[in-house]
């Protein structure tokens, strides 16, 4: 009786364990980590299947699964640092427990994988972006005339803009790109920002953090860049509008500018019919933009 209580506990335990799995999303990260003889696939589809089907079995016995991105290059470094041996498969539990903390994650929620990969790559995506702007952001240090940081500034700056445009924005959800050029690489970052039935705008923080970092990434370097906001509502057609960057100031977009932007394709520079229903316009005012907080040297 003892052993079968035991044995109940263990099990009733085990659902409380909320577990992680590092998974390798695309088939050349598969094939990296075949090089390890106790890493015992061969076959990435099989493999996601059996992924797939670890996780339905562990949703149906009540257990939370996160699934975060395996990263084999990140791996053979962090068994470096550590002194890990790589061909072990507790060294990649190790790893999979830091990414579990640190590391781009979506929670398993019954969607098949084919839909959670991409949200789980958009993450790394999004992960990645903001740190490389926080860190650029920091290592633009004090301002030489008055001592006051820049990166600092500038985020205290794109905050404060990014609130203006969506208390000016219509109606509806909304959906904010900024995009900001400079070497070595084009940054791009997205933003949604849903509204509820009453009104209240929802935003993802994390979403958030990553968007304002790039605009203020893009103020507090003067690089060339724009911000263009889509708003949609039921029963009215789609906005959109944008603004550049210039400075520490965002500059609109005539309608005419939007109406190019959005009908260029960015890759050959050939005309896309634009969409019916959709109206290109001028952004709202934002109010007194050099009144607001930020740094102008």
């Amino acid at each position: 009786m003892a052993h079968t209580d035991h044995r109940t506990m263990r099990r009733v335990l085990r659902r409380e364990i909320a577990g992680t799995i590092g998974l390798l999303t695309d088939e050349h990260d598969f094939r990296a980590m075949r090089r390890y003889r106790t890493f015992t696939f061969d076959d990435h589809l099989t493999y996601l299947g059996q992924i797939e089907a670890l996780l339905r079995t562990r949703a149906a016995e009540g257990t939370h699964t996160t699934l975060a991105l395996f990263d084999p290059e990140e791996y053979a470094e962090f068994c470096t640092s550590t002194g890990l041996d790589p061909d072990n498969p507790a060294s990649r539990t190790r790893f999979t427990a830091r990414l579990a903390a640190t590391g781009a994650t979506v929670p398993y929620d019954g969607r098949p994988l084919a839909d959670l990969v991409p949200a789980l790559v958009d993450e790394a995506v999004r992960q990645a972006t903001w740190e490389y702007a926080s860190t650029l952001l920091a290592r633009l240090g004090p301002c030489p005339t008055c001592g006051e940081d820049i990166g600092r500034a500038a985020f205290t700056r794109a905050s404060h803009l990014l609130t203006r445009i969506l208390d000016t924005a219509p109606e509806g959800n909304r959906h904010l790109v900024c995009s900001v050029s400079g070497p070595p690489e084009t940054l791009v970052t997205v933003l949604h920002a849903d509204q509820n039935g009453e009104g209240t705008t929802h935003l993802d923080e994390a979403e958030a953090l990553e968007f304002t970092s790039v605009l203020a990434l893009g103020l507090a370097t003067n690089s060339p860049g724009g911000l263009v906001m889509r708003t949609s509502a039921p029963g009215t057609p789609d906005r959109v509008y944008g603004w550049r960057l210039r400075g520490n100031n965002l500059v609109p977009l005539t309608a005419g500018e939007v109406f190019d932007a959005y009908c260029t394709d960015i890759e050959s520079g050939d005309l896309i019919s634009p969409e019916s229903d959709v109206d290109y316009c001028a952004p709202p005012d934002l109010g007194d933009q050099e009144a607001a907080p930020g740094h102008h040297h």
